[in-house]
């Protein structure tokens, strides 16, 4: 069996999967340092607000400012993912973190507080829960990470106790892609049992390993309208797709955002990606929340825009440009960030609730700059509308 190795990218070891093979990743990992291989990454260009406006229609610039001042921003429990781990934070702080920043609601994990998460809660202390996130007037998500029946089942007697909305998923199936394909689409065709009364909106990830047209695949072969995709920002890169294009694919089907910067990195022929603060890594966020606010015709399609920040989390390449028809799939833990070497605990934990707060304030000021950008460009138009009426040169 192969050796799991890892890599040393900058101050943090990271690991590197081997992926092209028919085997299970051992639990054990052996570690050794590699040569970063030599590749040629693309550039990905961030968009200016005043040309992103420039070639929308005034129905559309109407429509830009209105959803911008209704975003629906929610807190996500990974931005607080090590203090939940390592510190004492708990769920009922992520709620309080929420109101502090006049967010919509929360997005939970439901293993997120190891003893002190939803999953090891009593019935009586989710109800206690759900009632301090209603004092808030906090809408409440969960998500689990798996598809697998059992773990559906056990998100969603949790969201009934916390009178949540919504809950996301995805795979993480071994195998050829058709075999988890298949696989997905069979469990997902159980929520209609799981979720009888029709309460839940539920969303499949786009979690690193599966392309865009074959999570719409899945979709449309579940055929539950309950059922739609969530839009992360960067998971995208590792299946070697960039978010526009990806974006542009799986739009019909978005109704949730996870919103979060990464910086690509050359892996194997395909592309890794480093979490990092908002607005230092590839990810066009003008870009993105401008296509994303404008979905949906009479309503917004997209109903959450979790802040996500997730800095320090890696995540390999799992799709190459070469990888044939029917690619294998290596099996692989959640996700997780861990603890860079040269810190302390307690400055790492400080630092994580203040990129946290942070993310929220870039996220605002990238939408603050769209509206001003949509605007100007309004006032722009109008004003020559009323030139030429006047007969003014």
């Amino acid at each position: 069996m192969q050796k799991v190795v890892y890599a040393n990218w900058s101050q943090w070891t990271l690991p590197i999967y081997p992926i092209r093979g028919e085997y299970a990743i051992p639990m054990k990992l052996w570690t050794a340092t590699v040569e970063a291989p030599t590749q040629t990454l693309p550039v990905w260009q961030k968009s200016d607000p005043a040309g992103l406006v420039a070639r929308l229609e005034a129905e559309a610039l109407d429509l830009l400012v209105t959803r911008i001042d209704s975003a629906p921003l929610f807190a996500h429990s990974y931005a607080y993912h090590l203090n939940l781990r390592f510190g004492t934070a708990t769920p009922f702080d992520l709620l309080q973190f929420a109101s502090d920043h006049y967010l919509a609601g929360l997005k939970i994990h439901v293993e997120d507080g190891e003893d002190r998460s939803l999953l090891n809660m009593s019935k009586a202390q989710r109800q206690h829960f759900a009632a301090a996130a209603a004092e808030r007037d906090l809408k409440l998500h969960v998500e689990t990470s798996s598809t697998d029946r059992r773990h559906l089942e056990t998100a969603a007697e949790i969201a009934r106790d916390i009178s949540a909305e919504s809950i996301r998923s995805y795979p993480r199936y071994e195998g050829r892609v058709s075999d988890i394909l298949q696989r997905t689409i069979a469990d997902l065709k159980a929520l209609a049992a799981i979720d009888p009364e029709g309460r839940f909106r539920f969303t499949l990830e786009q979690h690193e390993d599966l392309k865009s047209h074959e999570l719409v695949r899945i979709v449309q072969a579940v055929g539950n309208p309950r059922l739609s995709l969530l839009f992360d920002f960067g998971n995208m890169t590792n299946a070697f797709e960039q978010p526009p294009e990806a974006l542009q694919i799986m739009a019909p089907l978005v109704t949730e955002v996870h919103i979060k910067d990464v910086k690509i990195n050359a892996d194997r022929g395909g592309w890794a990606h480093l979490a990092c603060r908002s607005g230092e890594g590839d990810i066009d966020f003008h870009g993105l929340l401008l296509d994303l606010l404008l979905l949906g015709k009479d309503e917004p399609q997209v109903v959450a825009f979790a802040l996500e920040e997730e800095d320090g989390m890696y995540a390999p390449a799992y799709r190459f440009p070469d990888e044939g028809a029917d690619p294998f799939i290596p099996g692989r833990e959640p996700s997780s960030t861990e603890l860079p070497s040269g810190e302390t605990l307690d400055h790492r934990l400080a630092r994580e609730r203040n990129e946290a707060a942070r993310q929220v304030s870039f996220v605002r000021s990238v939408l603050s700059s769209l509206r001003q950008a949509a605007t100007l460009e309004l006032g722009t138009r109008a004003a020559t509308i009323a030139h030429k009426t006047a007969g003014l040169p």
